[in-house]
């Protein structure tokens, strides 16, 4: 993983100088509410319904052993003992006391993290594949692009203050894993004919309250002209993109209003006065950044293919676990294993401290000392040998980590909602909680097969719904919290916004409600086919026929 040079320390130990000032003086007095607000905001510090909530940037998901147990120290030190995964891949502090938030981001300095516009009207963290660098369908290891994007974006003078967030993700590999088409900007590594790397580039997605998948206006940006692209499309955004309305702020808005052809038109001739200048990257630049990641030092191995199968025939749940929790290597006797935060009556995306600091000493011990933070809100060894997953599966299973469910429907992508956000209509946690106990059965679990279950507690939709084939938004009516089911989404490749079906419903029908859902799916699917493609195939109607059924 990249580590830090004297350039990168500087920056973070005098941020966190500067907002060490800066909080002295709001508490002195000297400061406003209202001046304080958007310096708190760049160092990742959001007022919630209870207490501060700190965002610690985690670029692209990417956390050593020394940072995660500094995320437990943190959690046990000002926290109330916990931790939550974001879906940008970041990580959330959701009680520290104001006051502390300055030593907070002193520590996490000496671990090479910190807090820096993980909020406010700025660049954020750049999202990527979790399984980045050691997928077998990678075209490209999107991490070198991340973190140039993240030199790049970091306090740039220009994109400091626009009209609203911005949001990057990139993905390297056939599969998108990474949702690009659902971000700001979505870059895609490609090859040409020639076999030279490029990116296609999207613009104008995004979900909260006006959701859009977003549009391809380049199909091949050299990936010299990475930086300088990026800077034409920010330059266009940040002049025309309204600031009279937040709700109409983002960059969809905009490419939506002018059309995407229109938007492309006027980056191209920005972006005329940019190619080929200053920011032109090089062989050279690229491997300056390249020359800060440490690889991880791989044996020559074979895969254990007939070893792995014989654990699965003496141990069912084992079996299960590898099935659904592990993910192919490009190595050769290697594993990816995913560490499930879901276990019904967690939170999804909570970890505790000392969990924290297992999932350290596990990474040392069986990953190269690194672990990921998926948007899914898990958490990843990337590089697991296979002749120790049986091993490994057994101290997962001790410390609550083992939950064979990874992409199934209790794997459940989850906002905090009303029990923590001040801008939630409704809770999301007691929703996600009724749903994996009504299917806690594994045999039906696996019978139903993949389905992705997202729940968002307001429109804002930091729980993706709009993207999930079975999507949960909260509502507020007339004081009483409602939710409102869509069907239909999904973030990959074939990206699309869900359908909604119909009426809103009470929280205690919740369960339910996705119960009959589900029969429907099994009882009208063909073989093999999926949720989403069930959907596709028979439409709205008989999903909404059967849950409505009991009004009519």
């Amino acid at each position: 993983m990249y580590v830090y040079d004297q350039y990168d320390q500087k920056i973070v130990e005098d941020r966190v100088k500067q907002y060490r000032d800066q909080t002295r003086r709001y508490l002195a007095g000297e400061l406003s509410g209202e001046e304080f607000r958007p310096l708190r905001l760049q160092n990742g510090l959001y007022i919630q319904r209870f207490a501060p909530m700190l965002r610690v940037a985690v670029p692209y998901g990417l956390m050593s052993s020394t940072q995660v147990r500094m995320m437990a120290k943190i959690a046990r030190d000002y926290d109330k003992g916990y931790a939550h995964i974001s879906t940008r891949q970041n990580v959330q502090f959701n009680w520290p006391d104001l006051e502390d938030i300055p030593d907070i981001l002193a520590e996490l300095a000496t671990v090479q993290m910190h807090a820096i516009q993980t909020s406010g009207n700025c660049i954020r963290n750049t999202t990527t594949d979790q399984f980045a660098g050691v997928a077998k369908d990678e075209i490209v290891d999107p991490r070198l692009w991340c973190e140039i994007i993240r030199q790049w974006s970091t306090f740039h003078p220009e994109f400091t203050h626009l009209p609203r967030k911005f949001k990057i993700a990139v993905n390297g590999a056939v599969s998108d894993r990474a949702a690009i088409e659902v971000h700001d900007i979505g870059l895609e590594a490609v090859q040409n004919e020639a076999g030279e790397l490029g990116f296609r580039v999207s613009v104008g997605g995004g979900l909260g309250r006006t959701p859009i998948v977003g549009s391809f206006i380049n199909e091949f940006l050299p990936w010299q002209h990475l930086i300088s692209y990026l800077d034409a499309i920010l330059r266009v955004y940040n002049r025309y993109g309204r600031r009279d309305n937040k709700y109409k702020a983002r960059i969809k808005i905009l490419v939506k209003a002018l059309t995407p052809a229109v938007f492309a038109e006027r980056v191209n001739a920005e972006w005329a006065h940019l190619k080929d200048g200053p920011t032109t990257l090089t062989d050279a630049e690229v491997a300056r950044v390249a020359a800060h990641f440490i690889d991880p030092s791989y044996k020559a191995l074979d895969d254990q293919d007939a070893a792995l199968k014989a654990l699965d025939a003496e141990h069912p749940g084992f079996a299960r676990w590898r099935q659904r929790n592990t993910f192919a290597h490009k190595k050769p006797g290697y594993v990816a294993v995913t560490l499930s935060l879901k276990p019904t009556g967690v939170a999804p995306g909570d970890v505790t401290d000392k969990q924290l600091d297992v999932i350290a000493d596990l990474a040392d011990r069986y990953s190269f000392s690194e672990v990921r933070n998926s948007h899914n809100q898990n958490i990843i060894l990337a590089d697991v040998e296979q002749a120790q997953l049986f091993t490994l599966w057994g101290e997962l299973r001790e410390n609550g980590f083992a939950t064979p469910n990874v992409g199934l429907l209790t794997d459940i992508i989850c906002c905090p909602g009303g029990d923590f956000c001040s801008l939630a209509n409704a809770k999301s946690i007691p929703i996600a909680e009724a749903i994996q106990r009504r299917f806690e059965d594994l045999d039906y679990l696996f019978d139903i097969g993949d389905i992705d279950l997202n729940i968002s507690g307001c429109m804002n939709a930091c729980g993706h719904h709009h993207v999930g084939h079975i999507g949960i938004l909260g509502v507020d009516k007339k004081g009483q919290e409602f939710y409102q089911v869509s069907l239909g989404g999904s973030s990959g490749r074939d990206a699309s916004l869900a359908q909604i079906l119909g009426p809103s419903f009470a929280e205690a029908d919740m369960a339910d409600v996705i119960d009959k859902i589900v029969k429907v799916y099994v009882e009208r699917r063909t073989e093999e086919e999926s949720f989403l493609d069930t959907f596709r195939r028979i439409g709205v109607d008989p999903f909404k026929e059967r849950v409505y059924a009991a009004n009519h």
